[in-house]
């Protein structure tokens, strides 16, 4: 059995088909972990959702930021944009059924046999996996609730953007939401900062730091993110592994099979 990471999928179906296909993935017998953002700009997310829902357990997903901004649209939250080209999973039939689903997923996992931790953009270099893991699955029950949409409705914005343990309700949930799915630099301090999407090479800004090179976790834990499409896979620490290498945006789909470390890699069709 393989276990195979792909970055994110962005509704780009074909390009994840023969990136399955160039690495001989068997359903039956291998797992397909992905970073998030399985939907939206892409060409075919309905298609994308329904074949990653269909592999049942053999496929493990986390929660991206498009995939929540979708769950926002079908709550009535926020309205859709041609840009976000998510109208054929709104309009088929099995809507709810696939967005229900995907509500449910997690927003950070471990791999139970192997030492490496997958979440959507990093994990805070405040937090310790241990604290990381609670905290994720804090944020999932609330949005696996009855009220999930007020999550939805309260999850957006950018405050606030320093982590305190004696943050409270919406906050607290918006903040570690923020983190899992939308984080990439912080300051020294410990905010957050969500406007500089630049790679580290093209950032002026000293005062900030891509949040893996301020996170000392990876030392006992490979971390797995996605989400920075500007890295384009490449990050200068041990155990860090970026995976978003701007498919959507006419880059390629990267897939990395963990046992042997193989980077598979498709080019944008799009």
């Amino acid at each position: 059995m393989a276990t195979y990471i792909v970055g994110d999928v962005h509704g780009c179906f074909n390009e994840l088909k023969q990136l399955l296909v160039l690495a001989n993935f068997n359903k039956k017998e291998d797992e397909l972990w992905l970073t998030g953002d399985l939907v939206a700009r892409g060409p075919d997310s309905l298609s994308t959702l329904r074949f990653v829902k269909n592999l049942g357990n053999a496929a493990k997903i986390i929660l991206g930021n498009h995939d929540l901004h979708l769950l926002a649209i079908w709550q009535g939250v926020q309205s859709a944009t041609p840009q976000d080209n998510v109208d054929a999973i709104l309009n088929a039939p099995d809507c709810h059924e696939l967005l229900d689903w995907l509500r449910k997923q997690p927003l950070l996992l471990r791999h139970p046999k192997f030492n490496f931790m997958m979440v959507h953009a990093g994990i805070l270099p405040q937090w310790s996996t241990h604290e990381a893991e609670k905290l994720a699955t804090e944020a999932q029950h609330a949005l696996c609730a009855d009220d999930f949409k007020h999550v939805l409705q309260t999850m957006y914005g950018n405050a606030p953007s320093k982590w305190s343990a004696t943050l409270q309700g919406d906050a607290r949930i918006r903040f570690i939401i923020s983190v899992f799915t939308r984080m990439r630099y912080c300051y020294l301090n410990g905010s957050l900062d969500f406007k500089n999407k630049l790679p580290p090479e093209k950032n002026n800004a000293h005062e900030l730091k891509p949040w893996y090179e301020l996170n000392e976790h990876s030392q006992s834990n490979s971390i797995i993110f996605g989400h920075w499409a500007a890295l384009q896979g490449k990050v200068t620490k041990t155990n860090i592994y970026a995976l978003d290498t701007g498919c959507v945006w006419g880059g390629y789909l990267s897939m990395l099979r963990w046992h042997d470390k193989k980077l598979f890699s498709c080019p944008a069709s799009i």
